[in-house]
């Protein structure tokens, strides 16, 4: 007869194609159903705290929720930091723990329902009569509301017999949000106005747009009205015609890039949050220009937003297109509307004076540009003045010899400025951030495990610190064991905690405690039966090269341990630190 345990277990494998856990005595049943009777794969990683970091990596790169388990207590609190990411960044995932007995805690159990909720996680508690349908809420929950949600068993509850599993139904997941509020169209109708008559049109989209799959709308509405593009570090790719997108705002962004932006006399954003990295602290947009908000949050969520419509960022774009569309086919209404000068909806003037209506004047400002040199970044020297790697120039060579077919997975710490500048990626969900929202590190290894399990196919190319590659080096082994010759790990080992260093360390704070021992990260690798290579100069990423040119199936995973200069900062953390001196 089948149990609890076999009842969540079955329900989960009908609507989750993938779990990622550590096994312990609050979820072994459930590990045992969901290898016996299901068909979900399972993969392990060493720490508790990778579970749930590898299933929010699959959900980034696949679109599809995934699954973390583990035990109760310990291995529950373990989970934590990465749950807070979780939420923080909304991604649904389903955590599957072991919990106290129904009858009272044990003197290891903590009150795991009051954990969960202090970061921002909700608990479904399965009982006896219960456990399908809670699964079913549980899953549903996490997708309506891009969340994480906490599915637990009560030790005593997880054997009991529970009869037939029964069928269930798929989770709802909601329609697009349609445009809300009494003044939605209208302002709509504004945007459209404002773009058609723009002489500097500009649209910014983030992960929302992507997540709402308004790629497509954006860019046919980018061409409609001539408008530069650009989206936020976790948008970037979302436009189709790269050819006229400046790249990533704020820090991340090319110096000369940003200052086309704030040329702008009008600029729509679609489907981000406009945070103080995107916005450049303030200094994205010129103070005059007219800065529309496109978003499922609530109200705008900028200072320098003047309309707001709430809605699905595809929705929105589709109706803007239609609109632009709309007035650029209306009849002109006489040649010469009226004598004096046009006002700002009806002309602009070119860079040689001449008065243009809008319709002569679509596309000219981008087409007038160089973007790709706007976009260009700095490249950086050889080796930087105290002898060690460029950052730089290391990483422009490695996006040089990495595989087109790529998926970014990217640590926390001063370093993520490099793989954003340097390394393009097809589309939004191939470069993923797992530990900015909580302004966390350690979560770089496991989240290899998650991408590689969502893209096979595709080469996961981890780009950490050697701060945050120490914390979570357990997992250095979930990684090689799951990504095999598919996964490439770039380790910008600067023998400090580098945006520690860059920002307290300039204030005259004692450094020491900022530094670590240069660790042998090629030595690791070796350890755990991956390929390390230990990188000095430029000449020695030549060994990437012949990696990137072997077949996958012959090949180890590869750590490239690179002894970068801890003097070369980052740009967006240069802002950081103008802004707190």
């Amino acid at each position: 007869m089948p149990t609890v345990s076999a009842h969540v277990a079955l329900t989960i494998a009908r609507h989750i194609d993938h779990v990622f856990g550590v096994m312990g005595n609050g979820n072994a049943y459930f590990l045992d159903a969901l290898e016996k009777q299901t068909d979900a794969a399972y993969t392990a990683v060493r720490h508790e705290q990778g579970a749930v970091v590898a299933a929010d990596a699959h959900f980034r790169a696949s679109g599809r929720i995934a699954a973390a388990t583990t035990t109760y207590g310990a291995g529950f609190t373990n989970t934590l930091t990465a749950l807070a990411e979780s939420v923080q960044a909304r991604i649904p995932l389903v955590l599957v723990v072991g919990d106290e007995p129904t009858s009272g805690p044990r003197p290891w159990d903590v009150d795991q329902i009051a954990l969960a909720s202090g970061v921002g996680a909700r608990t479904y508690t399965v009982g006896h009569a219960d456990a399908a349908a809670t699964v079913v809420i549980a899953i549903e929950h996490a997708l309506t509301y891009r969340v994480p949600v906490v599915l637990a068993i009560p030790y005593d509850v997880a054997t009991l017999e529970a009869g037939e599993v029964p069928e269930s139904a798929r989770p709802r997941i909601p329609a697009p949000l349609l445009p809300r509020g009494e003044f939605a169209e209208g302002m709509l109708d504004e945007i459209a106005s404002a773009l058609s008559g723009a002489s500097k049109p500009f649209l910014l989209a983030g992960r929302g747009a992507w997540l709402a799959g308004a790629g497509a709308a954006l860019g046919e509405l980018a061409a409609l009205t001539g408008a530069l593009t650009a989206s936020s570090a976790l948008g970037r790719g979302i436009f189709p015609e790269q050819q006229y997108d400046l790249g990533v705002t704020g820090g991340f962004g090319a110096e000369a890039a940003m200052e086309l932006v704030r040329d702008a006399d009008v600029a729509v954003v679609f489907g981000a949050s406009l945070n103080q990295f995107t916005m450049r602290f303030g200094d994205l947009f010129a103070p005059g220009t007219r800065v529309f908000q496109v978003d499922v949050a609530p109200a705008a969520t900028h200072a320098h937003v003047s309309g707001f419509v709430r809605a699905d960022a595809r929705v929105a774009a589709e109706m803007l297109v239609e609109r632009v569309r709309g007035l650029r086919e209306a009849p002109v209404a006489g040649a010469h509307p009226r004598e004096g000068a046009h006002s700002a909806d009806e002309s602009r003037a070119d860079s040689g004076g001449n008065s243009t209506t809008p319709r002569e004047a679509h596309g000219a400002w981008r087409e007038s540009v160089d973007v790709a040199a706007a976009r260009a970044y700095e490249p950086g020297d050889d080796l930087a003045a105290d002898g060690r790697l460029d950052p730089r120039s290391a990483a422009r060579r490695i996006a040089e010899l990495l595989p087109e077919d790529r998926v970014v997975v990217s640590d926390g710490g001063h370093f993520i400025g490099w793989a954003n500048m340097y390394w393009p990626v097809a589309s939004p969900d191939r470069m993923m951030m797992i530990g900015t929202a909580f302004q966390a590190i350690g979560q770089g290894w496991p989240s290899v495990v998650g991408a590689t399990r969502a893209r096979p196919e595709s080469t996961v190319v981890l780009t950490s610190g050697d701060g945050g590659g120490l914390m979570a080096i357990a997992d250095l082994e979930s990684a090689v064991r799951a990504a095999g010759g598919r996964g490439v790990a770039v380790v910008w080992n600067d023998a400090a905690y580098g945006a520690e260093v860059n920002l307290y360390g300039l204030k005259g704070l004692a450094e020491q405690p900022m530094l670590i021992p240069e660790v042998d990260f090629a030595a690791f690798a070796a350890a755990v039966g991956a390929e390390g290579v230990a990188v000095r100069t430029l000449a020695d990423l030549d060994r990437l090269a012949t990696w990137t040119a072997e077949d996958p199936a012959s090949r180890r995973f590869l750590v490239l341990d690179l002894r970068v200069s801890g003097a070369v900062i980052a740009p967006y953390q240069q802002e950081i630190i103008r802004v707190n001196s």
